[in-house]
């Protein structure tokens, strides 16, 4: 039978390919704009029949209905990163945040650590050979398709191809949904604010003509792109690839000529962004998706010379702890991709890893340099690890310098309100 012949046989609606999953089955849904909304709302109109099913995910797009109250015997959230559509849940109780670096999801589902048995997965149209395309996301998505019992794919007519590690053959498919919807889009900032650009100034005072650039979306890395109109062959190794990147791209910025590992191509694992970036990495041989086990991996991060890594947090403590995943105890987000490109960085030749943040939040009445962390903080990031803060008020080099000296950097990039208080602070603790 040729793979045309068992695409036909396999293909079925949304709600007959959802009656495979089990009670005590743990299900993995492809996340970020990939998110497969037709899928999670038929697998929730089964609740009634299922119980104690572990729904895996990162983050992703979309309503989250299998955490909602009344759905605990039914399902159960286990966030691998916690999104606004699950916090709510997790930090009540009702859902499980795991604490892990984004290079290491792919091997808790190959180890056996997290076994899946049914995989919702959101692809493109096979092409000419039967092979389906991951699209907008490969992530840790592929290693759950490869390791589950059951695979059930929206196959999407608008879905782009996107090149690279990223496929599956037809075969592997237990059932296909087809669908001609449009992709969930994520746009970019509409203003950047006075802060964030002053931000985005000082990040790109650091970047170097030919550096090799990872970053992640906001209106900090959005601000960061407008610095780089001037800079020349830079390069792309990302988890993260976005409307901004295109417009490098277009201005002749990017080219990736100078990148040490994988020249003349953008490496990243997923798309957050509009369907700009989608049709640009429609079948672009300018791009490659890897899964994170590759692009995050640190030991590869580390191959790419000049790399610079720009990650957000939370708040960062006199020492240079970094908590990015929480607030005090509350699980906020995840550790995601920070530690594993912060660490690559540092080991690259000429690499740089740069923590940025606003001076202060909740509109200005707090500082985001502070004495201490919350009680209950989480430190993504570990003080040895950090090398450049950088607020809108300036960037402290950390690497390397004692508590004192750390203390005294940061002090100087804080708001200028709060920068007697710290000095009190760091008094009092023998820290000045």
């Amino acid at each position: 039978m040729g793979w045309v012949d068992i695409y036909r046989t396999r293909t079925t609606t949304a709600a007959e390919a959802v009656k495979d999953i089990q009670s005590g089955d743990r299900v993995w849904i492809h996340p970020g704009c990939n998110t497969p909304v037709r899928l999670i709302n038929a697998m929730v109109e089964r609740a009634p029949e299922l119980e104690n099913v572990e729904v895996v995910h990162i983050l992703t797009f979309a309503d989250a209905p299998y955490v909602e109250p009344g759905m605990e015997a039914h399902f159960r959230h286990r966030a691998l990163f916690t999104g606004g559509n699950v916090r709510k849940a997790v930090n009540e109780g009702r859902a499980d945040f795991v604490p892990i670096h984004l290079h290491e999801v792919p091997s808790l589902i190959t180890g056996g650590l997290m076994p899946i048995d049914v995989a919702l997965v959101h692809l493109s149209p096979p092409d000419e050979h039967g092979f389906c395309s991951f699209g907008v996301g490969v992530d840790a998505t592929k290693a759950a398709v490869e390791n589950a019992r059951t695979v059930i794919a929206l196959v999407n007519q608008q879905m782009p191809r996107s090149l690279g590690d990223s496929f599956v053959h037809i075969s592997k498919l237990t059932h296909v949904v087809e669908v001609d919807d449009p992709i969930i889009e994520h746009p970019m900032a509409p203003e950047i604010s006075d802060v964030a650009r002053a931000i985005g100034g000082n990040i790109a005072s650091l970047i170097p003509d030919g550096a090799t650039l990872q970053m992640g979306i906001g209106e900090i890395p959005d601000a960061v792109l407008d610095f780089l109109e001037d800079k020349q062959h830079l390069g792309v190794h990302t988890e993260m690839f976005s409307d901004g990147l295109v417009d490098l791209f277009e201005a002749g910025v990017v080219t990736n000529e100078r990148k040490t590992l994988h020249r003349g191509k953008i490496v990243a694992s997923f798309v957050i962004g509009t369907r700009r970036a989608f049709d640009f990495i429609d079948n672009n041989p300018f791009m490659e998706f890897h899964p994170n086990e590759y692009v995050n991996n640190p030991f590869v991060v580390a191959q790419n010379d000049n790399m610079v890594a720009i990650n957000s947090a939370i708040a960062v403590d006199l020492t240079g702890q970094v908590c990015a995943d929480s607030i005090g105890t509350r699980v906020y987000s995840g550790f995601g991709g920070q530690l594993d490109f912060v660490r690559g960085a540092a080991r690259a030749k000429g690499g740089v890893p740069i923590i940025a943040l606003p001076s202060t939040a909740l509109g200005g009445t707090t500082s985001r340099l502070v004495d201490t962390l919350l009680p209950g903080s989480g430190v993504v990031t570990t003080r040895a690890d950090v090398h450049f803060v950088v607020t809108e008020y300036g960037i402290a080099e950390l690497w390397g310098r004692s508590l004192r000296e750390r203390a005294r950097s940061l002090i100087d990039i804080a708001h200028p309100d709060f920068q007697d208080e710290l000095e009190r602070a760091a008094g009092e603790r023998n820290l000045l």
